[in-house]
């Protein structure tokens, strides 16, 4: 028989079982079990529980056959492909309509199962979900190896494979690895030779400590957390513009050298804002979750975009924190784990009710600064208090007086004619304003319409109110709670007349600054009068609008002032009278916004709020505060010129990303298959079964979520972490899946050591230092990673830790390395990203969606680790790129190596390197030795650690004589460039 018709003949003889009679019942011996066994078990049997399910088991079957009813039946929803979940069986073609007419004919007939056909469900948690318990340390054979007890379990795993674990490495190759382990960075030769010269016993332990209380620790290992944490200094789509996050950067780097235990570097990103009296720091840690692309073209639904940074934030608390795909359950349950899609939005729920807010932050030195001056702004207050006994009743009787004019105010929500905003949406708030909450600053010429009861119209008032929600640029870019309105007019239609309108006069207008006030005048205001004063230029009314476009009402009040709520006054000439019924159309025209604005602004419109009143010739009020009242007090003039001079030496501070609690809870959906616009059921917040329970009675809030995510019970927190740590000391963790330590993950390769040093990481205080020092004071650690065939066959990957590690460093720190050997690197730690060298071209159309900020660093800021260059998703720094760093679109917990060309070219053409193979020659000419041999030795080891044989030494010396017809300067650049891109100065041997 032809291999055909075996495989026709086989095909017929499965099939045949499912075909039963139409005019016998169908029997499950026979018909159905058949089915089972060949297309489902495998999945979902003895062996493998796929989503805690079992088709070998009558019991464990019930729940997904309703007998009677196949249409309500999920074993016969999932292998017909009904509903929304993905057809069974899952990676394989459906079943044929036979089968599938046969198993809906059995439920239909009452599902009938002998229980002699039916497996014993046991059912047995993946290893995962079941929290870490300490295991026995593992009887060893070569009881002389071990020096902690990590090596006992990678012993006893070696022995169990018949082979026995490499010799150690020389100290040479060990201070390196060590050094570029711990902080990124080469050792430099002297400190080589202080460590060959310590015969200490404890020397190799003295350094671990010396490396970890390094600052460059944090920044070695902040990088591996900001790749988890998709950390960009932009936007991300469109116009990936800029943004103002490095303080959270600086915030991983500070928390890491601080050594804060892991469970308090969770709660605080993921709740750091809601524990009490929360500091600058603990609100910066938000930045976790803000880090997420924003979307700006223009004409978006910013509720799209909003839920697509929900789930990316789920995402990244799943691969980050939890070691698990959650993002799987977004559209329907998890395919393979036991995490239901309602389980999903549970977690979800938890992190719906919060602000996408911003906050001004300083430095410590910032800090200081507006210290000082808030407490000699308070003396001059207190002492113009005490020089003046009276001052209560005379601050009450002013309060009185500015009260007094306060009219009677009619709060009025207009709908807004979307045609006429440009993409900017505008959405009413729970107090009556309107939030401008479209992500792009467009400039557009809004229309709200407003129909009033309301017999007398003399005046209105238009108010700017802060907003958590908004963005804050930084230098030259605009604040929190900006709108950048310049233009206001208004209309009236009335009702015998409809859609027909008249245009109104404003006679005049106010605004609350403490500024004079001047009527709405023909003439745009004179900028240079005020430039002259050194004045904010905002307009004419009461410095408020004017239809410049070069000027804004804003909510900034100065530095140490911002985000101050505003209001202005606009009185009508005639009184609008006549009558109930009459519509109002005022126009709000934004000038500002977009790329190209002069100094790439992020402007937005901001939140206002409408309201009428009867009475005209009004003025708006001003707030009414002791530092209020002071400015109008003339014989305090002395005193008020010096705290505005005190306010003007206030630091601008930089902007943060934050998440702030909302004050009134959203709703949050089960959105059908993952869709904004299909919401299901409203879900409360809650946590997946398979996981640790949440505490009874806790109140359902990110706090709540971030205890949660790091209790001692929760099963995979602990390991997740110790698994990417490892994983980066040996280039593979235990699970070499380290985003995924479900039903679908790899293999342990080191089961119960992970366990262990799993609750060793949390009986130690949740200290990484304690876990690092573990590690690489360990045997295992400091094998050699020279290979023999026999060892390269039995464990070619090195799983089983049967020799030191070998592998390529990170992206950064090949660049870090060229810097430091050459003597060029900048170890400042911290601080706003740099622009090192970059082709021109690729922040310019049509490289780029519009040009970008690319101003390329001409002093010591050009050699600034890589850590600290500036980050634009959509143009990733070349060098990175080429060497597979990611570029913080999504949370990533375990990087890609390459072995390229490219790589090759980069080294030997890029500016920087060549700049650092120019300034290893100069360096090695000026302090190299007298001979070309003491000098090859010097650049040598600059490079490697290590000092060159003689017949490495003999080739460099040849190929330096070959170079010098070229000039002495240039034959040691070229040699230079030969050293920087030799294999060892990449890898940590």
């Amino acid at each position: 028989m032809t291999g055909c018709a075996q495989r026709f003949a086989v095909a017929v003889v499965l099939a045949f079982p499912a075909t039963a009679s139409a005019q016998e019942k169908v029997d499950f011996a026979t018909d159905v079990q058949p089915i089972l066994q060949r297309s489902c078990v495998g999945c979902h049997g003895p062996k493998v529980q796929l989503g805690t399910l079992r088709l070998d088991s009558k019991d464990a079957a019930s729940k997904t056959i309703h007998a009677g009813e196949h249409e309500q039946s999920s074993l016969y929803q999932r292998i017909a492909g009904i509903g929304d979940q993905a057809r069974m069986p899952m990676g394989a073609k459906p079943l044929p309509a036979a089968e599938i007419a046969t198993i809906k004919r059995w439920i239909d007939e009452g599902a009938s199962w002998p229980e002699s056909l039916s497996a014993k469900a046991n059912f047995k948690k993946h290893w995962s979900f079941v929290p870490p318990v300490r295991p026995a340390l593992p009887a060893v054979k070569l009881a002389s190896w071990p020096r902690n007890p990590v090596d006992a379990f990678v012993l006893a795993r070696l022995e169990k494979e018949a082979l026995r674990p490499s010799p150690e490495a020389d100290r040479v190759t060990l201070i390196r690895r060590l050094h570029l382990d711990l902080t990124g960075l080469p050792p430099e030769p002297d400190a080589v030779d202080a460590f060959l010269a310590d015969k200490r016993p404890d020397a190799f332990e003295r350094l671990v400590d010396r490396l970890l209380a390094s600052p460059h620790y944090g920044e070695r290992w902040g990088r591996h957390w900001l790749d988890a944490a998709r950390y960009a200094d932009s936007d991300g789509f469109e116009k990936d513009k800029q943004r103002s996050v490095w303080f959270y950067r600086d915030w991983v780097i500070n928390a890491l050298n601080r050594d804060m235990p892991y469970d308090r570097f969770i709660i605080e990103q993921i709740a750091g804002d809601l524990l009490p009296n929360a500091t600058q720091d603990q609100k910066v840690a938000t930045g976790f979750l803000r880090n997420s692309m924003v979307n700006e073209e223009g004409g978006i639904d910013p509720e799209q975009f909003r839920m697509e940074a929900m789930f990316d934030r789920i995402e990244a608390v799943g691969k980050g924190v939890l070691g698990l795909t959650a993002q799987c359950a977004q559209c329907h349950n998890h395919k393979f784990d036991p995490f239901t899609q309602e389980e999903y939005y549970q977690l979800f729920a938890f992190l719906n009710d919060s602000h996408e807010g911003s906050m001004v932050v300083y430095s410590p030195q910032e800090q200081q600064r507006r210290a000082a001056i808030f407490m000699r702004v308070l003396e001059i207050e207190d002492d113009l208090k005490h020089r003046t006994p009276d001052w209560e009743a005379k601050f009450t009787a002013w309060q009185k007086s500015v009260t007094a004019k306060d009219p009677q105010w009619t709060v009025v929500l207009p709908d807004v004619e979307d045609i006429s905003t440009g993409g900017q949406k505008y959405l009413p708030m729970s107090d009556g304003s309107l939030l401008a909450a479209g992500y792009a600053p467009t400039k557009h010429r809004a229309h709200l319409i407003v129909k009033t009861e309301m017999t007398r119209i003399g005046a209105l008032r238009l108010e700017l109110l802060k907003d958590p929600d908004l963005p804050l640029g930084g230098p030259g870019r605009s604040t929190l709670g900006t709108a950048a309105l310049s233009e206001f007019s208004v209309e009236v239609e009335r009702p015998e007349k409809p859609g027909v309108t008249q245009e109104v006069c404003i006679a005049g207008a106010s605004a609350d600054l403490n500024m004079p006030k001047s009527p709405l005048e023909p003439q745009y205001h004179d900028k240079s009068d005020a430039q002259k004063q050194n004045r904010r230029v905002t307009g004419p009314i009461a410095y408020a609008i004017d239809g410049d476009t070069d000027t804004a009402w804003t909510t900034d009040a100065g530095p140490g002032r911002r985000n101050v709520p505003r209001n202005a006054v606009f009185n009508l000439e005639q009184p609008i009278e006549g009558g109930k019924g009459v519509t109002l159309h005022i126009y709000l025209t934004q000038n500002h916004g977009g790329w190209n604005s002069d100094a790439n602004q992020n402007q937005n419109l901001g939140r206002i709020r409408l309201s009428l009143t009867d009475a005209s010739g009004v003025e708006a009020e001003p707030p009414l505060t002791f530092s209020q009242w002071r400015t109008t007090v003339p014989e305090w003039g002395a005193a008020n010129e010096e705290i505005e001079n005190l306010w003007s030496a206030h630091p601008a501070g930089s902007s943060q990303l934050v998440l702030n609690t909302r004050e009134k809870k959203r709703e949050t959906h089960l959105l059908v298959r993952g869709d904004f616009l299909k919401p299901g059921k409203v879900i409360t917040a809650g946590v997946p079964a398979f996981l640790n329970p949440l505490p009874p009675d806790a109140p359902a809030n990110r706090l709540t979520f971030a205890n949660w995510l790091v209790d001692r019970q929760a099963p995979t927190t602990a390991r997740s972490i110790v698994n990417r740590v490892w994983q980066n000391y040996f280039g593979t963790g235990i699970v070499a899946t380290s985003e995924d330590l479900g039903t679908q993950a790899d293999a342990r390769s080191h089961p119960e050591l992970l366990d262990w040093m799993a609750v060793e990481f949390m009986d130690s205080g949740w200290s990484f230092k304690k876990l690092h020092r573990l590690i690489v004071t360990s045997a295992a650690y400091r094998q050699t990673s020279k290979v023999t065939p026999e060892l390269l066959a039995a464990d070619p990957y090195n799983r089983l830790i049967s020799r030191g590690p070998r592998l390529r460093v990170e992206g950064e720190v090949v660049r870090d390395i060229a810097l430091a050997a050459s003597g060029l690197l900048n170890p400042k730690v911290g601080g706003p990203s740099v622009y090192p060298p970059a082709p021109d071209f690729l922040f310019l159309p049509p490289a780029s969606y519009g040009p970008k900020i690319w101003d390329v660093e001409t002093g010591p800021d050009r050699y600034r680790r890589g850590l600290y260059t500036f980050r634009y998703r959509s143009v990733p720094y070349p060098v990175l790129q080429n060497f597979d760093t990611p570029n913080g679109d999504t949370s990533c917990v375990r990087r890609v190596r390459s072995n390229t060309p490219l790589q090759a070219l980069t080294t030997l053409n890029e500016p920087l390197f060549v700049e650092a193979a120019q300034a290893l020659a100069d360096l090695t000419l000026k302090k190299g030795g007298e001979t070309d041999a003491d000098r090859v030795t010097f650049a040598f080891r600059r490079c490697v650690s290590r000092r060159p044989d003689a017949a490495e030494k003999q080739t460099l010396l040849s190929f330096l004589e070959n170079q010098k017809p070229r000039g002495e300067r240039e034959a040691w650049t070229a040699l230079s460039r030969v050293l920087l891109n030799l294999d060892e100065t990449i890898t940590k041997e």
